[in-house]
């Protein structure tokens, strides 16, 4: 064993030597003259050949070797470190993350993440699974890049840990970064070692703790990408986020037993739900119920939902879940920590980075390069082009941070850049509209959106469908009255288009509450009628006739006589879909004069429609063709098709009342291109229902069922089950006797 140190040892030193001496320009003779030892001694030497302590000490100082020449001289070769820490016991889930670091067998691989999502744990899990393949040991450092420790590990701390690891005594690891690095390749230059850098902080750590030989693997971990390292290293990316929920609830199982988890499936459920599927918050979780067997799981979620999540799994672990937050909130340059703590207040799933930059007071530019920079350190997740995410405990943990100075100012800018964005996207979507809404200025540098086009529009509205509840809360919240009421508002074009039901009226009702603080009638009245319209399309009869009457009352005190005409005409669909014709015919004639007086053309089209509607109701199917083609003009004239495929629809049931079917087929079929032209889905679906019932009326069943079929797939893809529904019955009936 003696002899085997001894050659290793020599061959270490040889190929020091030899490095040094080439590092310098010196042949073997210029050496020899150097230091007094013969050329052939120096080159059995570099061979193998074991020197002698006064050549080792003789050269290193020629050489400028830094004590490393006479260290190696004296190096134990045959030390085989194993520094892994021991692998997590109960260990679950991750398998296609494991399988790929298995088969990708890359020299370098980077494990990258947010806090607490289980980077370490599966490093080492694979690790110890891999020992067999690197017979020559293991090296792990934690370089504390995010830690309660303070700075981050110094790479020479690092590289002297390992040398020493490998053999080399202490008084032999050289000074200086460099020597210690170049030091570190040589030794390891003909071995297969596994080297386990955890929690780095940055590429500049982590490069000098590379071993060059191509039978060295390297693990990094870090919440940083290392965007750098992994393109000079060409490194396996392996990303970790949340764990899927089935893992999740595998995890909180392995830890506390079948029989509790078997006992309470849905609490148990809803315990990894708590935790955000996150698997350091999951543990922690676990283990506080496995520590108190006579709990029930429903009231660990009890305690989370009553005590804070981050309060809970903060106090039980050394490890709290806050803990390890703050290891990557205090590595944050302020300018990233103010947008880091501002975006704990946007509620919604994802943040645009418009609504970023207005919440932080920043240019578009700036705010991006921030969230970037966050999205780096796995702070924050992009998940489209300017679109990000926080998990929703870093976002918690967010809002804990921000300032009561900070909170106010944040809060109104951002939702007075919504309403300003929303604007633009209602001009865009409906740019023959006359709007009343006079919108809140933005104040640079922060700027609303502009929108080149309708799609642009739809989809940015489409983006920010989940947001527009919570963000009127907020601002309902925080007092931001004004912008908070011209937001719902403001969306009215959105909402007609994509009839998104549930959120059209929840952010209807919190803007009128919002408008009511306002004590401003305009305001009240404004909101008023968009809440009334979608009960009315909903079918809500009752509260659409109170909010209707309640904005035509507004409207007349402050007289407002436009208002007054959209109450109006409003007041008249109503009136029309309750089958009092006597009413409707009134409000729509008083509607129409008041928009023919503010040449409002849009209103002048719709009154005319139900003006058709009550026309027809009375049998007088020239007088409600004529009216309802003059709506048809109007809306042409406008360049607004979605309204155009309703009055074709319209038309088309008088066409059909006549008996005058293939007439109501051919309106039919234009109202369905019209509608898929507009990208209206709804008037899609009900203009193919249409025709399948006109089809079906003429016996043409063979012909209706795929019409029918087809408007089922598409109230099915709007979430409609009621509608989708009775379709599918008329489109595929029960045999009789089944």
């Amino acid at each position: 064993m003696a002899r085997g140190r001894s050659e290793g040892a020599a061959a270490l030193f040889g190929g020091e030597l030899r490095r040094l001496r080439q590092q310098r320009g010196l042949s073997l003779r210029d050496l020899s003259k150097l230091i007094g030892f013969t050329p052939g001694y120096l080159s059995k030497v570099e061979n193998g050949r074991a020197p002698s302590p006064e050549l080792a000490r003789a050269c290193d100082d020629s050489l400028v070797g830094g004590g490393a020449l006479v260290a190696l001289a004296t190096a134990d070769a045959s030390v085989r470190p194993a520094q892994l820490p021991a692998g997590i016991r109960r260990f679950v889930g991750r398998g296609e993350q494991l399988s790929l670091l298995h088969t990708a067998r890359a020299q370098v691989t980077i494990v990258d993440g947010p806090p607490g999502s289980g980077k370490t744990t599966l490093a080492l899990r694979w690790a110890h699974h891999a020992m067999d393949r690197f017979p020559d040991g293991q090296l792990y450092v934690d370089l504390r890049g995010h830690s309660a420790h303070g700075r981050p590990v110094e790479p020479r701390t690092a590289l002297a840990e390992f040398l020493i690891a490998l053999g080399v005594p202490a008084s032999g690891v050289p000074e200086g970064l460099d020597r210690c690095a170049a030091l570190f390749r040589s030794v390891v230059a003909d071995r297969k070692l596994l080297v386990v850098l955890d929690n780095a902080a940055d590429g500049d750590q982590v490069r000098p703790l590379l071993p060059a030989a191509p039978g060295c693997a390297v693990v990094i971990t870090s919440r940083e990408r290392l965007s750098s390292l992994s393109v000079q290293t060409n490194a396996l990316r392996v990303t970790l986020g949340p764990m899927t929920p089935e893992d999740s609830k595998a995890l909180i199982r392995r830890v506390i037993g079948d029989q509790r988890a078997d006992a309470e499936p849905a609490a148990l459920a809803e315990l990894a739900a708590r935790c955000g599927f996150l698997p350091l918050a999951l543990r922690i979780a676990a283990e506080r119920a496995l520590a108190q067997p006579h709990y029930l799981i429903r009231d660990l979620v009890d305690e989370l939902d009553a005590d804070g999540r981050l309060e809970v799994l903060s106090t039980f672990d050394s490890v709290a879940l806050r803990t390890a937050f703050e290891w990557s909130y205090r590595r944050l340059d302020e300018p990233c920590a103010h947008m880091f703590r501002l975006l704990g207040l946007h509620r919604g799933p994802h943040i645009g980075t418009g609504a970023a930059a207005a919440l932080a007071d920043l240019p578009m530019a700036t705010a991006r390069t921030l969230l970037e920079r966050l999205a780096g350190s796995h702070l924050v997740q992009a998940v489209g082009r300017d679109r990000y995410q926080l998990h929703d405990l870093l976002r918690e943990y967010a809002a804990e941070l921000v300032t009561a100075e900070e909170t106010g100012p944040a809060v109104a800018r951002m939702i007075t850049w919504y309403q300003a964005t929303a604007y633009a996207a209602g001009l865009a979507l409906a740019p023959f509209r006359v709007d009343e809404l006079d919108p809140d200025p933005v104040t640079p540098p922060v700027m609303a959106l502009a929108f080149a086009d309708h799609d642009a529009a739809v989809r940015w509205c489409d983006a920010e469908l989940p947001n527009f509840v919570p963000v009127v809360q907020l601002g309902l919240e925080h007092r931001a009255f004004g912008p908070t009421w011209k937001l719902a508002v403001a969306l009215w074009s959105y909402w007609l288009h994509r009839k998104p039901w549930t959120i059209w009226v929840r952010t209807q009702q919190l803007a009128l509450t919002a408008a009511e603080h306002t004590g401003d009638p305009h305001a009240e009245g404004c909101v008023s009628i968009n809440l009334a319209e979608a009960y009315r399309r909903m079918g809500d009869f009752v509260q659409s006739t109170q909010l209707y009457m309640r904005a035509l009352r507004l409207r007349q005190q402050t007289n407002d006589r436009l208002g007054e005409a959209w109450s109006l005409a409003g007041a008249a669909f109503l009136a029309a879909d309750s089958g009092d014709m006597v009413r409707a015919d009134e409000f729509a004639a008083q509607a129409l004069a008041l928009f023919r007086e503010f040449d409002d053309q849009e209103g002048v089209g719709l009154a005319l429609v139900t003006i058709g509607d009550v026309h027809r109701s009375r049998g007088r199917f020239d007088d409600a063709l004529d009216a309802m083609a003059g709506s048809l003009a109007v809306q042409e004239s406008l360049g607004a098709r979605e309204a155009q495929s309703w009055v074709l629809m319209k038309m088309a049931a008088v066409h059909a009342d006549r008996g005058h079917h293939d007439i109501a087929l051919r309106e039919l079929r234009q109202a369905l291109i019209t509608s898929r032209g507009a990208g209206d889905r709804w008037a899609e679906a009900e203009a193919l229902s249409r025709i399948g019932d006109v089809l079906a009326g003429l016996g043409r069943l063979p012909e209706a069922r795929p019409a029918w079929a087809a408007a089922q797939a598409v109230y099915e893809a709007m979430g409609d089950p009621t509608h989708a529904a009775a379709l599918r019955a008329r489109a595929n009936p029960e045999p009789l006797g089944a």
